[in-house]
């Protein structure tokens, strides 16, 4: 089928490159030139395992295009997919402004019968609201169907999650366009699951608010058991081996991140809200987890005291391993709470830096290896669990480091492994190990 794809962000990309990858025909739109020339060469301006090489594949096998012109990109489309950018209002909402940019775009250049997908992830009643704008701007023969397609990618790991999906939900207005879209994504092999627009656009919020609600839980759960002596892990572990609860989304850290849990969260504290309700449950989520991110430079202050003139590393910047993505990164005020309490700051990520320059504060020195940022530092923070990370010679700490000092935000080392080196070592919702051949 010839599949248009508007918007070549995150979700963009990754929907247009699967949907070539299994047999259909697909152009990508993006007004931003640059952007556009850089993938027709086979480069993905987003760090994603796998996504490139896929897009290397089917730009080759001619299943895959990009241009900057809505005219040709949707001469030929018998469905098109928005996939533009929904970014968060000062009071939360969403900006819908882009998605109705797109939605004028599309009526000006359709020229047939259209269905219309939505992956963006929007407010309920948005798809109502741009078949309106797309209608009333198109021809007066042409006729448009919605559908409400959302995605439910995790970042680092999004080619995955799309080939081998729990679901995927299809909301549409009639039986016919459902029918459509569900033949499109046949070729995935995965269940799908048909329902009305409005619901459609809420599993979305309801999907992610429910995850980020358990990150926020086990988080409280683990500063109960740092008061009490308990160990997260093992809590953690009971509670998901009941099949209600489930594993999954229970791992103590430093809270969520990216472009999704945070904007979503705010989203739907604020849908609730323009519907006269009070999500208070949601709200003290939020509340939870903008608090977590700070947790570490607490326990520095509590460990080391007065932060002035002491240097600190950073291990790991995005807000998960396998992304470049520093939206929501905890790093971010964690970097500023140093640098206001006078640290000197060094930081290191394997992938991040680039786009972490321009969120970090300017005095954030950052470094090529994880060797180098812990050269005489007087504690290291790490903030996110990259498999380097993960790997690292615990001796290195040692080593290295003028006070091996490591506040782990993220538990990446066992208890019992870290207590066979001379490291004072700190993690969330365990048992501190304290060497004393560490001066404090």
């Amino acid at each position: 089928m010839n599949i248009s794809v508007v918007g070549t962000g995150y979700v963009g990309s990754v929907t247009g490159v699967s949907l070539a990858e299994i047999g259909h025909h697909v152009i990508c739109i993006d007004i931003d030139q640059q952007k556009v020339l850089v993938m027709n060469n086979g480069q993905s301006p987003i760090y994603e395992p796998h996504l490139e090489h896929l897009m290397q594949k089917n730009l080759q096998s001619g299943h895959l295009s990009f241009t900057t012109s809505y005219l040709n990109g949707l001469s030929s489309a018998d469905v098109v997919y928005i996939a533009v950018g929904t970014p968060q209002l000062p009071d939360g909402t969403a900006d819908l402004q882009f998605i109705e940019q797109a939605a004028h775009d599309i009526a000006f250049s359709i020229t047939q019968d259209t269905i219309v997908v939505m992956k963006s992830t929007v407010p309920v009643g948005t798809n109502d609201k741009i078949k309106t704008i797309i209608q009333e701007a198109a021809a007066s023969n042409i006729t448009i169907e919605m559908v409400s397609n959302p995605e439910f990618l995790r970042e680092g790991s999004a080619i995955h999650d799309t080939f081998n999906g729990d679901r995927i939900v299809i909301g549409a207005e009639n039986k016919r366009a459902a029918s459509v879209i569900e033949s499109i994504n046949a070729p995935f092999g995965l269940p799908i699951y048909h329902t009305d627009l409005k619901s459609a656009e809420m599993i979305k919020y309801a999907s992610n608010a429910f995850l980020a609600t358990k990150i926020s839980f086990i988080n409280e759960i683990s500063a109960i058991c740092e008061k009490v002596g308990a160990n997260i892990e093992d809590v953690a572990l009971g509670m998901g081996k009941d099949k209600r609860i489930g594993e999954q989304f229970l791992k103590a850290g430093i809270g969520y991140g990216g472009s999704c849990f945070p904007k979503d969260t705010n989203a739907l504290v604020q849908l609730a809200g323009n519907n006269h309700h009070d999500f208070k449950l949601l709200k003290s989520v939020i509340e939870v987890n903008n608090s977590q991110q700070l947790k570490l430079f607490q326990k520095a202050k509590e460990t080391i005291g007065d932060l002035q003139g002491k240097t600190i590393a950073l291990l790991g910047l995005a807000f998960k391993p396998n992304t470049d993505d520093m939206r929501e990164a905890a790093s971010i005020p964690i970097a500023r709470s140093l640098v206001e309490a006078g640290a000197k700051v060094v930081a290191y990520d394997p992938i991040a830096i680039p786009n972490a320059k321009g969120f970090l504060p300017e005095e954030v020195v950052f470094k090529e290896t994880i060797e180098e940022a812990l050269i005489d530092t007087d504690a290291v923070f790490i903030l996110t669990e990259w498999a380097e990370i993960k790997e690292i010679d615990l001796s290195t700490f040692q080593r290295l480091m003028k006070s091996p000092v490591v506040i782990d935000g993220r538990n990446c080392y066992s208890l019992h492994e870290v207590s066979r080196f001379p490291i004072h070592y700190i993690s969330i919702g365990r048992p501190t190990i304290i060497s004393k051949l560490v001066p404090l």
